[in-house]
């Protein structure tokens, strides 16, 4: 099967960065399906893994996580799938990378292709649905109010691909205010088409912008990037016990502690990775995400297709996606 990989981790400007190459195909076993992958994006811990995990051995590293794409055979012990059936998932970190014609996945973190996207506009959705979705209902828990707050989030880091799907997370689903931050104008114009009541300039002292809206103290904060440069901002503005949410790195949890604001991490891929008990929660929450879709009340984060998929427009996309520039989804379809 084709595939892109590399041999050492490093800068995406080196020639070896991200190679062409053939691999044997893989085969399922146990609960895992074969994936004929159709489209792949990129994610931001693609490129992390890129330039700092090389592969075991003298092997080949594959990254990727998303895809969409056709089950083409099934291990043994699979229930929810069988061949021929539409797919989209996010992976597993601990596995190969969909970065391949030919992909293994566990059946209970895949969901069904929403029937009214085609396959890149699926495959810009399950890693950031998932991640959102946790991150919002089953860590914040925002369905549950902060006493005393205002009834509202803060989304920081609104136009990227986290962002893109939580800014409609809790504008559908959820009574919240949604207040989202992005500092250029098409992004500031992307975040308001995704439902954001308020967008704010993340560029700018966010405590200071989210007084000036007048709502109060939110009760919660969802910081999708760039955390330790607004932690001070974010423990200034937020509600006393109120949540925050983040997926990356926090160097002063202390900050916190005045306010007795709990924290609560989001990694989409620890249910895969030790495969917990609730693993099959990730199935049934891209049904879901599916459904949702096919009734209009969510839609996919794509802003660009790159075709095929090769390794040279992989680089491009990697290149787009460390610029910190990229708004929504960059995905790439087909194998030429």
């Amino acid at each position: 099967m084709r595939a892109i990989g590399y041999k050492v981790p490093g800068s995406i400007d080196r020639e070896d960065a991200l190679v062409d190459i053939d691999l044997p195909d893989p085969s399922p076993a146990g609960r895992d399906l074969l994936v004929e992958v159709k489209a792949v994006p990129v994610n931001p811990v693609d490129y992390k893994q890129r330039r700092g995990t090389g592969p075991t051995g003298d092997g080949w590293k594959v990254i990727g996580f998303d895809a969409s794409g056709i089950v083409r055979s099934t291990g043994p012990e699979v229930m929810l799938f069988q061949p021929g059936d539409e797919v989209f998932y996010a992976g597993s970190i601990a596995r190969s990378g969909t970065n391949a014609e030919l992909h293994l996945v566990d059946e209970r973190i895949v969901g069904r292709k929403p029937r009214s996207l085609d396959w890149a506009e699926a495959a810009a959705l399950p890693l950031t649905a998932i991640t959102a979705w946790e991150a919002l209902f089953e860590r914040m828990e925002v369905g549950r109010p902060v006493p005393g707050a205002a009834g509202a989030i803060l989304i920081v880091g609104g136009a990227g691909g986290v962002g893109s799907i939580a800014i409609q997370l809790a504008r559908k689903l959820t009574e919240l205010t949604v207040i989202a931050t992005a500092s250029r104008p098409e992004t500031q114009a992307w975040a308001r088409e995704l439902g954001a009541h308020h967008v704010i300039d993340h560029s700018k002292p966010l405590a200071a912008e989210v007084a000036a809206l007048g709502l109060g103290a939110p009760g919660f904060v969802f910081s999708t990037t760039q955390t330790n440069a607004h932690a001070a901002e974010i423990a200034e503005l937020i509600a006393p016990q109120g949540r925050f949410g983040l997926i990356d790195g926090l160097a002063e949890a202390g900050l916190f502690m005045r306010k007795s604001v709990s924290i609560h991490w989001e990694l989409m891929f620890t249910r895969p990775l030790f495969e917990t008990a609730d693993m099959g929660d990730q199935h049934r929450l891209l049904t879901e995400v599916s459904r949702l879709i096919d009734e209009g009340v969510l839609r996919t984060t794509l802003t660009e297709r790159l075709a095929p998929i090769d390794a040279a427009n992989l680089k491009r996309a990697h290149v787009a996606l460390e610029s910190g520039t990229t708004r929504g989804k960059i995905v790439l379809e087909g194998w030429g």
